[in-house]
């Protein structure tokens, strides 16, 4: 008999949490007093450059700077979706990235007319940014319940960053029950960003995907999935009402509280279709996901 799938086998795209440049060994003390050594994040300033203009400084951990530089710049707006990348240039030694396009960019005006959001590490939404959801039509794709749940369990009890050392934030595309790309980072929007990039770098449709995140339903979480086209955004975490008051307009599915048996749709719940024997669904209840991952 052949071995039951992990997990993992899905994944196009995962986390490494045995990366020597992602993680750092410190000795410390616990409430004990007694000595300990553990891992740590370690997060980078990256500055992304669009053509010849400085466009922005992110604390990242810098593990696919092109993704996130790319991502970035879509989700903002810089980059439009039929632009074409002629190149995309890192420097590790200067922590400098730079996105080449064919189009001429300036975009000296829209820098200086900005509003800073409650994304921790860099977010920001420039001035015509909510304008452009206006035009964006998501499609009815249905999520059923048996996706969720087992969608969640295999994102909840893969190695990640997370597990290693915590002090990160991880983002999931995938597709019905089955992840595709997991990307982690010290800011969630940065995680974001990385899927946006390599979704438009690998050519990826979104009609048909689902989003996850570890954090927070904001407003600017909302904003990015919908220019992303995805019509499902799914977190462990809640809600502010501006996200779920967004959503509501795009008429995008949003899920919180996704834990367990438990979830709370506050958005695009026609999409929904209620498919799976919640008896059968183990209750992770309170419990911590690291823990969650280790009994499992």
């Amino acid at each position: 008999m052949s071995p039951k799938p992990d997990s993992a086998d899905t994944y196009i795209v995962r986390p490494d949490p045995h990366d020597p440049r992602l993680t750092e060994r410190v000795t410390g003390i616990d409430q004990t007093g007694a000595r300990i050594e553990t891992s740590v994040t370690v997060e980078r300033p990256l500055t992304i450059f669009l053509n010849s203009q400085e466009i922005v400084t992110a604390m990242t951990i810098s593990d696919y700077p092109d993704y996130l530089a790319i991502g970035y710049l879509l989700n903002q707006n810089m980059l439009l979706p039929d632009d074409i990348v002629t190149g995309v240039d890192y420097d590790e030694e200067l922590s400098i990235v730079v996105v080449r396009t064919k189009r001429k960019t300036n975009y000296e005006k829209k820098l200086k007319k900005k509003v800073q959001t409650s994304g921790c590490a860099q977010g920001t939404v420039f001035g015509d940014l909510m304008e452009a959801l206006e035009n964006v039509t998501l499609p009815a794709t249905p999520l059923r319940t048996s996706w969720l749940y087992a969608l969640t369990h295999k994102i909840n009890t893969t190695p990640s960053l997370y597990l290693e050392a915590g002090a990160i934030h991880g983002c999931v595309l995938a597709h019905e029950d089955k992840p595709l790309v997991y990307m982690e980072d010290v800011g969630r929007h940065n995680a974001v960003d990385k899927i946006a990039g390599w979704m438009f770098k690998e050519k990826v449709a979104a009609h048909d995907k689902i989003f996850y995140t570890t954090g927070r339903l904001t407003s600017e979480m909302v904003i990015k999935t919908v220019r992303m086209g995805i019509p499902i955004l799914i977190s462990r975490s809640g809600f502010t009402a501006w996200g779920v008051e967004l959503a509501r307009k795009a008429n995008l599915t949003l899920i919180g509280r996704a834990r367990g048996q438990r979830f709370v749709a506050l958005a695009g719940e026609e999409r929904i279709v209620f498919d799976q024997d919640l008896s059968t669904v183990q209750d992770e209840g309170s419990k911590h996901r690291r823990k969650a991952a280790v009994d499992d």
